[in-house]
């Protein structure tokens, strides 16, 4: 159960960089760190105590296995999340040869 907390703490730290923050790299690692703490939390409902992998033989029964949809669902959720990442540092990048700041404050015209 504390671990659950932890994964909480976690996107709530992410939240707090992406919601407060002014320049575009930290909010960037808010992103990051509000994705990384959704993949533990979808680690962490599929895994068991002693369990063990779901590969079964043809005499085994099935007990205590590990769920492996949470996994695949995090694998897919960190490949989507590295394309998004190098999306917004490439934006970031853009964004700093035109304005020549990562500080959103100081950006006052985005269009011209």
């Amino acid at each position: 159960m504390i671990t659950y907390f932890l994964c909480l703490v976690l996107f709530s730290i992410g939240l707090f960089c992406a919601v407060r923050k002014r320049n575009i790299i930290k909010i960037i690692i808010g992103i990051g760190i509000m994705e990384y703490a959704v993949n533990l939390f979808f680690i962490l409902i599929g895994y068991r105590a002693q369990g063990r992998s779901p590969i079964l033989a043809r005499d085994q029964a099935i007990t205590n296995i590990v769920d492996p949809l949470p996994q695949a669902v995090a694998l897919t959720a960190i490949v989507i999340g590295l394309a998004v990442m190098l999306m917004l540092v490439a934006l970031a990048i853009r964004i700093y040869e035109r304005y020549g700041t990562f500080d959103i404050t100081k950006i006052n015209r985005l269009k011209e």
